[in-house]
């Protein structure tokens, strides 16, 4: 999958978690299955369909083993970083053709066998630059095994292999619970390390060299990641917790999105030509997560969460969430969800490059990396069946806004949405089931 990619496989994947919950052991319970159908839709954009099946065998004891399969399949079109125009654009991609993989020298040259001749795509004048020339399929698995050690301390370990048509990952995780204060605090150390294998299709281009003269770097680029979590879980009465996490991040290795272009333009505005972007190749990111959980009289639930990140990128960003969870006669219950996200912009990011000024080491038009604000509004309906099934259905709005007017904004491009909103509906179905 292309890297601009993972970021919408990845809330799929956030967003099917979210309604898996969970999984909770039954003392008379062997196997705890929970199945789950996500479709996602931008408007205009990307489709997706995320079909996911969990399963936790109780083993005794406390002991558990568990393992996840998710498959997304995903269709539309994206955005790749250039800016508008008011003449007609047309893109193309690497063809692998050329390229020395010992030569640092960015600049293009004349040699036939060094230009790019992959799939084209055309955009109309005054319209976002969209990339619909793809189509991508992700297949990962995972498994956990969770086994007590003594009565106080508890120890998982567990893996992820994911795999896609230009993109293979493979991670092990490792975590260690203690509780103590008899039981109403439970100390969490994890650690997870990732090894993520990028294969762009028609190879990975050079950073920072023109599309119309493409040179491809040939073979696999690839990136390491370590992630270390500390966490504390307090409970604080009878009806009421608090969770509090810091998590340690550091990626090393190839960060570009090979597939995304920034727009170097002239003093009216208009793009002359189209370089690859290029950013760092490590990124450092440190976040703390707090979560509060309330069960009220009546057995609704109130849950609240904050989590701020930063990284070494200088992009800080914050994230409210809430669900208030009504309970419904026979079983029922309804679900409202609230969640606002919002970050600042990498030191990197420019919506476009002045064909006067001089390139910089890294730069990036990936709207992903610039200043933005999400909304995302949804309720939840569901039922316990009994105590062996339940259903729930989730519907949810999201929303992404961004500076569209920019004060640098020049010419033409001063006419031009340079950050257009980007709306999607969410709709996820869930089945769970104990025997």
């Amino acid at each position: 999958m292309q890297p601009g990619k993972r970021k919408i496989a990845g809330l799929l994947s956030a967003a099917t978690c979210s309604l898996l919950g969970t999984t909770s052991q039954a003392d008379t319970s062997e196997w705890d299955v929970d199945s789950a159908i996500l479709f996602y839709s931008e408007i205009d954009r990307v489709s997706a369909v995320e079909p996911v099946i969990s399963a936790t065998r109780d083993l005794g004891d406390d002991e558990t083993v568990s393992m996840k399969i998710v498959v997304d399949i995903l269709t539309g079109a994206s955005a790749n970083g250039a800016v508008p125009s008011t003449q007609v654009q047309t893109f193309t991609t690497p063809s692998g053709g050329g390229g020395d993989d010992d030569d640092d020298d960015d600049d293009d040259d004349d040699d036939d066998d060094d230009r790019g001749g992959g799939s084209s795509y055309t955009v109309a004048p005054n319209e976002t630059p969209l990339d619909d020339t793809f189509e991508d399929e992700r297949v990962s698995f995972s498994m956990n095994w969770e086994k007590p050690v003594d009565r106080n301390n508890r120890r998982n370990l567990g893996f992820n292999v994911s795999t896609e048509n230009d993109f293979f990952s493979l991670s092990g995780n490792a975590r260690w619970q203690h509780d103590m204060n008899q039981k109403n605090t439970t100390l969490t150390y994890g650690i997870n390390l990732e090894h993520d294998e990028i294969d762009p299709i028609g190879g990975t281009p050079f950073p920072l060299s023109s599309m119309v003269d493409q040179r491809t770097m040939g073979g696999t680029e690839s990136r390491d990641v370590v992630d270390l979590i500390f966490g504390v879980t307090q409970v604080i009465d009878r009806s009421s917790l608090f969770q509090i996490n810091l998590s340690l991040s550091d990626s090393d290795g190839y960060m570009t999105d090979p597939y995304k272009f920034v727009s170097v333009v002239d003093d009216t505005g208009e793009p002359i030509n189209q370089l690859f972007e290029s950013r760092p190749d490590n990124r450092s990111r440190q976040s703390i997560f707090g979560k509060y959980k309330k069960t009220l009289g009546n057995d609704d639930i109130f849950t609240a969460s904050y989590r701020y990140m930063t990284d070494d990128w200088e992009i800080d960003s914050h994230t409210f969430d809430f669900t208030y969870r009504y309970k419904i006669d026979n079983g029922y219950f309804i679900e409202p969800h609230l969640r606002f996200y919002e970050q600042t912009t990498a030191d990197f990011y420019r919506y476009f490059l002045l064909d006067s000024e001089t390139v910089p080491e890294f730069v990036s038009a990936d709207y992903r990396l610039g200043e933005l604000e999400t909304t995302t509004v949804g309720i939840k309906l569901g039922r316990d069946i009994d105590d062996n099934h339940a259903w729930s259905a989730r519907l949810e709005y999201y929303l992404q806004t961004g500076e569209s007017s920019p004060s640098e904004a020049i010419g033409q491009l001063t006419q031009q949405d340079l950050f257009p909103d980007v709306e999607a509906w969410i709709l996820q179905f869930n089945y769970s089931v104990k025997w």
